[in-house]
């Protein structure tokens, strides 16, 4: 998340009412999750486990809840609750912002684009030329369109991103204070979701083509030209390359990155990162060559065991 103009290291201490280190003019230009940080932004850090992870990034200024030694050329500003002061920074920089109608006066729709009954516009959504919006859809605020885009009925487009931190009094959110962005000829199939990101973009690249009840978690990138059959999930932060194939119920975790032109095939759980070109199944996702061999073998285990038996 990039702020509109930059501002100084003084200035959003004064917003979060806690100290800093570094200079009173110190350049701050956004505000980020880690995996996207890059030089003048703010990462947050709250536990030991991560401090070096956090002072080492990109970032330029860490918001952190120990005064530690700052390293050269970064600054610190300290906090008792970082995660509740980056919340803070998007509630002041990017707030949520609510609908004056159904479709907002401030969002632009391209020529051509056919928008049906009972839609959900919300406030600075682009969308761009010849796109059908189905009845019952919602495009959220600061989402945007591209051309020759199709949005069946009741999908939700930046919604939030499901990033909550355990506490002892319960659990508490991590807003989103990001966007999406669906690029040309893209297809979302009917009750699909997309996430907006945390601080950055959930993003569909073009000519890919999403099923009914697909979810695309917050700051995910989707490739071109990629094939989601229904029910498939992908977690938050991950990347999936281009022209890959996920058949029903394909569940993805989080973080993770999956090559060109693999395929996933249904009911399968990815838990790690896949190799591009490759055709894999089952829970932990595997190549499928491999897991069929598996399969095979363990079939014949039943009469393996009878003939242990006979032979005592």
């Amino acid at each position: 998340m990039k702020y509109q103009q930059p501002q100084k290291l003084k200035d959003i201490a004064a917003i979060l009412d806690c100290k800093y280190v570094g200079d009173d003019d110190f350049p701050v230009l956004g505000h980020n999750e880690i995996h996207v940080v890059e030089p003048g932004d703010i990462v947050f850090v709250d536990h030991p486990k991560y401090y070096d992870k956090a002072l080492q990034s990109a970032a330029t200024i860490v918001l952190i809840n120990k005064e530690v030694e700052c390293p050269e050329g970064k600054a610190l500003l300290i906090s008792d609750q970082p995660f509740y002061d980056f919340n803070k920074l998007t509630k002041h920089f990017n707030p949520f912002l609510a609908s004056s109608a159904a479709i907002d006066p401030s969002a632009i729709i391209g020529e051509g684009t056919i928008i049906q009954p009972n839609v959900v516009i919300g406030p600075n959504v682009k969308i761009g030329k010849d796109c059908i919006v189905h009845a019952g859809a919602v495009i959220n605020y600061n989402c945007e369109l591209g051309n020759n885009v199709i949005v069946h009925s009741n999908v939700v487009i930046g919604s939030e991103a499901f990033y909550y931190k355990k506490h002892a009094e319960g659990v508490e959110k991590l807003l989103s204070g990001g966007s999406v962005v669906i690029e040309d000829e893209v297809e979302l199939g009917a009750g699909t979701t997309i996430d907006r990101g945390v601080s950055g973009i959930t993003r569909v690249k073009k000519f890919t083509k999403i099923d009914n009840l697909c979810h695309i978690g917050h700051d995910t990138v989707v490739g071109e030209k990629c094939l989601l059959a229904a029910h498939t999930g992908i977690a938050g932060c991950s990347v999936v390359g281009n022209e890959v194939t996920m058949w029903g119920r394909v569940g993805v975790t989080s973080g993770i990155t999956i090559g060109d032109k693999a395929v996933v095939l249904a009911c399968s759980c990815v838990s790690k990162s896949l190799e591009g070109g490759k055709t894999y199944f089952g829970v932990p996702a595997t190549e499928a060559r491999v897991k069929w061999k598996e399969m095979a073998a363990t079939s014949q285990l039943p009469e393996i065991l009878r003939q242990l038996e006979l032979n005592k």
